[in-house]
């Protein structure tokens, strides 16, 4: 397992059994970011963005393609090692799946008629594809990038997630697995779910009322509840929250800042209610914050 993360730009990977790979990469600062990862020939590589846009950057600059959020892409050349180079753009999420082709070829066995690229007569051709993901991918997204398990059951974690994923990926069915979320079952609930999300960003300093918000987005307040913390693995004033508390975090990383004037730009109505937010997210007060900042 390998990480890497300074808050704001962030790279985790988590392998498990023989062949298998989750990279979770994240750029929340306000300028783009370049992630490498070294891929070789034998993997095929699944790359999901749940949010902004990116450009890979392949066969040494020569070859480029974008992906733009809600959409996916396989990439398989068993011929050329395709080591990842990825650009971020500020505010982008993205999950990679790194799977060799051996391990890959257990999972379906016979079943395998309908992808085309596991065919006898392809084995030693490259396969590129770009679609969209449904709203069940992007359930199952979410709950990847958002895990917090243990190191002990993390391995066995992803491993349910990523078989799921993949199932969900390769499913020809029109319907796929409406029964897994009751809450979310079509694209237009999860428009709502993320228009929610950003009425609450957008609103932080006087965020509406959970009643409010599900007449605002015309969904039902169960649905607003358990949707929400289906695609983002927190409740909605848990995600606001940890908002407020990384914009505060960013407003005294850059020192134009003092507590009062952060607490007050975030919707506090006094310091000390501020001060002790940031201190049960954080472990430490703003004031101690800005001291081990500025040294």
């Amino acid at each position: 397992m390998q990480f890497k993360n300074n808050d704001k730009r962030s790279l985790e990977v988590t392998s498990f059994d023989d062949g298998f790979s989750v990279l979770r990469l994240k750029n929340e600062t306000e300028f783009k970011t370049v992630e490498k990862y070294p891929v070789g020939h034998e993997h095929i590589q699944f790359h999901f963005c749940l949010k902004g846009k990116m450009c890979f950057t392949f066969n040494e600059g020569n070859y480029s393609f974008p992906l733009l959020e809600s959409h996916s892409m396989l990439l398989y050349n068993p011929q050329k090692a395709l080591p990842i180079e990825v650009e971020l753009e500020p505010s982008s999420w993205l999950i990679s799946v790194l799977v060799s082709i051996k391990k890959f070829h257990s999972l379906f066995s016979s079943d395998a008629d309908h992808i085309s690229f596991l065919s006898t007569e392809n084995a030693s051709k490259k396969y590129y594809d770009n679609q969209p993901f449904n709203s069940s991918i992007a359930i199952v997204l979410s709950q990847i990038l958002q895990a917090k398990v243990h190191d002990s059951i993390k391995s066995l974690y992803f491993k349910g997630k990523v078989y799921e994923l993949l199932s969900l990926y390769f499913n020809k069915s029109e319907d796929p697995s409406i029964e897994q979320c009751p809450f979310l079952i079509d694209e237009e609930n999860v428009r709502k779910i993320r228009m929610a999300k950003d009425i609450i960003l957008d609103r932080m300093i006087d965020p509406p009322s959970l009643i409010q918000l599900a007449s605002e987005i015309g969904l039902s307040l169960k649905k607003l509840k358990e949707g929400f913390k289906q695609l983002y693995g927190e409740t909605v004033y848990a995600y606001l929250l940890d908002h407020k508390m990384e914009e505060g975090r960013r407003m005294l990383d850059s020192q134009k800042f003092n507590v009062n004037e952060v607490g007050t730009n975030l919707g506090y109505s006094t310091a000390s209610h501020f001060i002790a937010a940031f201190k049960k997210k954080y472990g430490t007060t703003p004031k101690k914050y800005i001291g081990s900042v500025s040294l």
